[in-house]
Order: C-alpha cells, then structure tokens, then sequence
C-alpha cells in the first residue's frame, strides 16, 4: 500500500465520520491516525457530545469486530476479561471470554468504574493479552480501546490512575457544538435516524491493518527524536507540573507524528507533525497541581502551546 493510499483510507473514513458527526473533523482524523498507528484513544467532554457515537462509527467503517463495555462502580475485573466457570452440564471448569476480546473496544464513562476494574485494563492496553486465573489469552489484532471520559463533576466518578491513562496514546476533547452546528445535528438526526444508523464498511479489515505496516516505514531522523524527547523533557521540567510525560509519551508522540507524516504523502517526519501531535498525545500526561481532571486537560493544553514555543525545532 502506498503512501497514497494511507491518505485516501483515512481521508475516506473521516469524511464518512464526518457526514453525521457536526464539527469534530480534526478531532475525527486524529482518531483515524492514532488507530493507525495502533494507539488507544480517550475521548473526553459532556454527555451527548458524541463521544460513543463517533467511536462506533469509526469500527463499523473499518469492518472489525466491535465490543462495548459500559463501566459503573460496581463492576468487576471478571466482567471485563473474563473467567473460568464451571459448566453445569459436564462439571467441567471452562473459559468464558470477556467482551475486551474484540477489535475496536468502546470503554464507556471509563472514569465510573472502580480502581480495581481499572486495573484490570492495564494489561490488555499494554501487552494486548489477558492473563486469567494463570493462563494468558492473546487478543486479536489490531486491538484498539476508545474510551469515554465524563467531566469530573457528574455524580458517581473515581480518578482515573495515571497508569491507565498513559496507556492511551491520544486524548480529544469532544464539547457542546455551537447554535449553528446544533440546529445541524438535530437536521441530520431527522434526515438518517442517527440513534439506529448502521453504516457498511469503506475499507477492508486486511487493508486497514496494511495501513500500520506502511506508516512503520515512515522515517523519524535522529534530530526529530531528539526533538521529541526535548518537548517531553520540557514539560517534566516545568514547576507546574507535578508529574509529567513518561518515556511511552515519546514513544507514542513519534508514532502518531509517523502517522501525520503519512497522510501528508510524506515518508518522513517534519517538526510540524510533531507539534500537531503534542497537543494530542501529551494533554492527558501533564498533572498539575488542580484536582479537577478537566480543568487540569485545560491546563495542560496551555503549558504543552507554551513549551512548543519555548524548544527549538531542528529545522
């Protein structure tokens, strides 16, 4: 698959996004890239801000398997991986997987359940395999988690460890839309019946996992490297900060700048990719002093802008 075709593939599958969702374009393409680049996604904003919806758009478009699994305070680690089970009919101890074994993983209000729940999702995101009762289970590939995130003052939420959350590679902020682009969801709602649409696929399971092998071609200079690690150095460094981007967050920042790369028709990565991907991957991996998570993404959105400004790129 050529450079070319990246291009075409996530340009179709965010246009076809776009068509029902209003006004989140750049949020959508950015979605498309971190998939391809085998990244997990945590989209984060106010109820109804289409947040789920945009998730299973996207996996119905790729044509993989699609799992949701809706997070609340009492759910168990059981509930997401699976466990092994007596079968009543032969006395026989079985498996029973848990819904985490799909493609495309919709975590629903990530952030309602409980610590223990949410360890649970370490492993998975991680070395993508589950580990139950001693005997450990590959999940399929491409394993993808998208993730909902409430605002941190609705009723009934738990902070989300920093563990977790630097496992995913991208976070985007989904808010309200303004009059013009409500007045146009509620029309399109009318014209496709948004709550039951069911979309055919635009690009073939196999081609779409071509699309991580080609943009692993993509090359990174060693001065584009080091940029990188500047940034999130910068950002460890700052008072503000009291806990910064770990060494994945460089990892992560480089792939997804691979990806932009390749869209652009480019095999090989430019300071401007990487900039465009800070915000993205660096956001949710800056804690500051506030206790309040959103206000804390805020915050965080403005030391990464400052620190952009602040670190020389290579060229």
């Amino acid at each position: 698959m050529s450079l070319s075709r990246i291009e075409e593939a996530v340009q179709l599958i965010t246009e076809n996004i776009g068509k029902y969702v209003v006004n989140y374009r750049e949020h959508i393409k950015a979605l498309v890239l971190t998939a391809v680049a085998r990244g997990h996604i945590l989209i984060y904003g106010p109820p109804g801000a289409a947040k789920t919806f945009t998730a299973k758009l996207f996996s119905q478009l790729v044509g993989l398997k699609f799992s949701r699994i809706q997070f609340t305070p009492d759910i168990l680690p059981s509930d997401i991986l699976g466990a092994k089970v007596i079968d009543p009919k032969t006395g026989e101890l079985r498996t029973v997987l848990g819904p985490i074994f799909a493609n495309v993983v919709l975590a629903d209000e990530i952030n309602r359940a409980n610590p223990k729940s949410l360890a649970a999702l370490l492993e998975v995101m991680q070395e993508r395999q589950v580990t139950i009762e001693g005997d450990t289970y590959r999940l399929p590939e491409p394993f993808i988690v998208i993730a909902t995130l409430n605002p941190v003052e609705a009723h009934g939420v738990f902070p989300v460890p920093i563990a977790v959350l630097d496992r995913f590679m991208t976070s985007l902020a989904f808010n309200y839309v303004g009059f013009d682009d409500e007045v146009e969801m509620v029309q399109r709602d009318l014209r496709y019946d948004l709550e039951h649409l069911s979309l055919k696929p635009v690009i073939k399971p196999e081609d779409f996992n071509n699309l991580y092998e080609e943009v692993k071609k993509i090359k990174a200079s060693a001065d584009i490297v080091s940029y990188c690690v500047e940034i999130v150095r910068a950002l460890r460094s700052r008072t503000e900060v009291s806990f910064g981007p770990s060494p994945r967050a460089t990892l992560h920042l480089i792939r997804l700048a691979r990806s932009m790369a390749a869209v652009e028709g480019r095999d090989y990565v430019i300071p401007d990719d990487v900039k465009k991907a800070a915000k993205y991957v660096l956001r949710h991996r800056v804690i500051t002093e506030k206790s309040d998570l959103m206000t804390n993404l805020r915050k965080a959105e403005e030391i990464i802008t400052d620190v952009l400004k602040s670190v020389k790129p290579p060229w």
